[in-house]
């Protein structure tokens, strides 16, 4: 299998078929990896940054699980990078609003890598796209509390999620929310060191690393942190972006032109003197949303700071007035549960289908 070396943010990887281990720094040992023949494959749920997903179930213990395929296409030194990290993050990670990695499992082939994750029943986006009506705010606190609660463990532990959407964050018929897809998540510490800018789903995407910033902090996922809320509560996108001047643009018809007086830095950033803003003189964010009260509003444009220092964190949030006012989020035991469309198992000829790409 492999063996891993870590040195900071830079792996280099050996490839050693060797009795079937999988081999991780010693604080993070895997030990024998067991066959995904073990697994029965119910059906194909959806297709992470570096994965095809699946529901499966454990013959051995009757546990269902989510079997996500490390894509090893063109890969000539074995795991790609991006698996790697997400595997070693996992590793590390234990909270009950973070996906649970439960182990390494291998295929017949030297490219055939299997992640037994925890299952959840459903995802957001898909949630979104198929209710009929709104959550009630009462469900979207509740669902922001457990998001920003596993949101505060990671940036206390210097992760930045990096990839924070509607379809990232994962739901159990018992209303618990997890956040998935680690990817694109890394470590970081002090000082910064430089990353590519290329991440974030361009709608949740921060404004700096539209303009081009290699810094980035934990300030990145609360940008995103505020999208999805206002997602979550008018049922719709909020920056359905279709390019990233479309993007940057209707950032600045939402919030203002930004300028060096209320963001430090900014006429600095590598593409700040490339794209000719329009003059906003004016945030739009209360016309946007017209039925928040003030103490949401509040949150939203602390949310969206565009200066990354003055933006708020997950800790900010958690004591924010807005979820202490009414109507106060719902236990997630009264979430509303929804028709398991993940579960179904797909018809024949489908499944056959789906068979062969969850094949290893």
């Amino acid at each position: 299998m492999a063996e891993v070396d870590l040195e900071s943010d830079q792996i280099r990887l050996k490839w050693i078929r060797k009795e079937g281990f999988f081999t991780v720094p010693p604080e993070h040992r895997l030990g024998r990896c067991r066959s995904v023949k073990v697994f029965e494959k119910l059906n194909r749920i959806g297709e992470g940054t570096y994965g095809i997903v699946c529901r499966a179930r454990d013959t051995q213990t009757d546990e269902i699980v989510s079997l996500k395929k490390v894509r090893i296409d063109k890969e000539k030194d074995g795991i790609p990078i991006s698996s790697l990290r997400e595997i070693t993050l996992l590793l590390r990670l234990r909270h009950p609003n973070i996906v649970e990695l439960k182990e390494v499992v291998v295929g017949n082939h030297l490219e055939s890598i299997f992640l037994v994750m925890g299952y959840c029943e459903q995802d957001l986006a898909s949630l979104l796209e198929n209710m009929p009506t709104s959550f009630l705010e009462a469900q979207v606190k509740c669902i922001m509390l457990q998001v920003l609660r596993g949101l505060q463990y990671l940036h206390r532990n210097f992760i930045i999620h990096r990839d924070l959407k509607v379809s990232n964050l994962l739901m159990t018929d018992k209303g618990c929310v997890k956040t998935a897809d680690f990817g694109l998540a890394r470590a970081y510490g002090v000082p910064v060191k430089p990353m590519t800018p290329k991440v974030v789903t361009l709608w949740y995407r921060a404004p700096e690393l539209l303009l081009g910033t290699t810094t980035q902090t934990t300030s990145i996922d609360m940008w995103a942190v505020g999208c999805i809320l206002a997602e979550l509560l008018a049922h719709k996108p909020l920056l359905p972006g279709t390019s990233e001047i479309h993007q940057i643009d209707l950032i600045v018809q939402l919030l203002g032109t930004p300028s060096e007086n209320i963001w430090l830095g900014f006429s600095k950033l590598p593409l700040a003197g490339q794209y000719s803003l329009r003059k906003q003189p004016y945030n739009n964010l209360k016309h946007k949303s017209p039925w928040l009260s003030e103490a949401g509003l509040c949150l939203l444009n602390f949310l969206f700071m565009y200066d990354p220092k003055k933006r708020a964190t997950s800790g900010d949030c958690l004591e924010s007035s807005y979820f202490k006012e009414k109507p106060l989020s719902c236990e997630p035991e009264l979430m509303p549960t929804f028709p398991h469309h993940r579960n179904k198992r797909a018809a024949p000829a489908a499944a056959e289908g789906q068979s062969k790409r969850c094949r290893p």
